[in-house]
């Protein structure tokens, strides 16, 4: 585990400027994309902003595009993972508005009682599987799925997710740190 938090010793100010500004995402050909991926991008931007509020031994990365064979594209995207001595974190953000229906059993959650989405953990359990063919099995264990949503929605879905025992576990924007570090606590 050391090696693979080693790799990541630079902070994200370091970074090279130029490797910063090919991050962002391409420009989607309709207007409705545009808009989404703009709301994406904010939802991104302050799950940022409280991940930079961990402890110092905690590394993060974001918008990370991984190799997957199973996935339709052939890459996963990983909004963030964020590692720690005790454990990987691979969290799933989402920026809606309204009350999300779902549960363990369903491939599909609800938003508002209509609009379909797919199961974020679902999505996230494709994103660990691509991030563990990178690393040693003797860390496999130690991912952590986590689903952050904005403040502007309510969760009617199974109560075991927003228990801190769990390692599958759906947060609000605000207190993702919080919870990583309650999570941290644990170990």
């Amino acid at each position: 585990m050391l090696l693979f938090l080693n790799f990541l010793k630079k902070k994200k100010n370091e970074e090279n400027p130029k490797q910063q500004a090919n991050t962002t995402a391409p420009i989607p050909n309709k207007p409705d994309e545009k808009v989404a991926t703009r709301k994406g991008e904010i939802g991104e931007y302050k799950i940022d902003i409280q991940l930079d509020q961990l402890p110092k031994d905690c590394r993060y990365l974001s918008d990370l595009l991984i190799k997957n064979p199973k996935a339709k594209s052939g890459y996963s995207q990983i909004d963030h993972v964020v590692l720690t001595p005790y454990g990987i974190f691979s969290i799933e953000t989402k920026n809606y508005q309204g009350t999300i229906y779902g549960g363990k059993d369903r491939k599909t959650w609800l938003v508002n009682g209509k609009f379909k989405m797919m199961n974020p953990f679902i999505q996230n359990y494709g994103h660990i599987k691509a991030l563990t063919s990178l690393i040693d099995e003797k860390y496999h264990d130690l991912f952590i799925s986590m689903v952050s949503f904005t403040k502007r929605c309510t969760f009617k879905v199974d109560l075991d997710y927003r228990k801190i025992s769990s390692n599958e576990m759906i947060v609000y924007d605000i207190e993702l740190s919080e919870f990583i570090h309650r999570k941290i606590s644990l170990f």
